[in-house]
């Protein structure tokens, strides 16, 4: 079995991978959110890869814009970039529900106006 990073590497992780722009952001706590606990040495390596990368070649590759290519085009940064990719379960279920009705559209007229004496 892999091994897992300590809550000490998994500090340090969370701070090299804030980010300037908000999207990946939001991609990066997602991964955190979902995976914060069971992060192996492995992934690590993979997400420090991919915080090597500008704000938005991340993005692409996020976004399914762009695939790794050269050294980016390994094993744990493919298995980072898949888990990143997933949206949660939770997610999947908002998407899934119902959303609020619409209101019905209301005939509105002019209030009428008192006759002047």
């Amino acid at each position: 079995m892999p091994a897992l990073i300590d809550e000490r590497a998994l500090s340090k992780l969370r701070w090299r991978c804030r980010r300037g722009l908000l999207e990946n952001d939001l991609f990066v706590e997602r991964f955190f959110e979902k995976n914060a606990g069971c992060i192996t040495e492995g992934q690590a390596a993979g997400m420090l890869a991919l915080m090597d990368l500008a704000d938005n070649d991340l993005l692409d590759l996020l976004l399914r814009r762009k695939e790794p290519e050269g050294d980016l085009a390994r094993d744990d940064v493919m298995e980072v970039l898949r888990l990143m990719r997933t949206p949660l379960a939770n997610q999947e279920e908002r998407q899934d529900a119902p959303g609020p009705t619409r209101a019905r559209p209301v005939e509105t007229r002019p209030a009428p106006t008192s006759p002047s004496h």
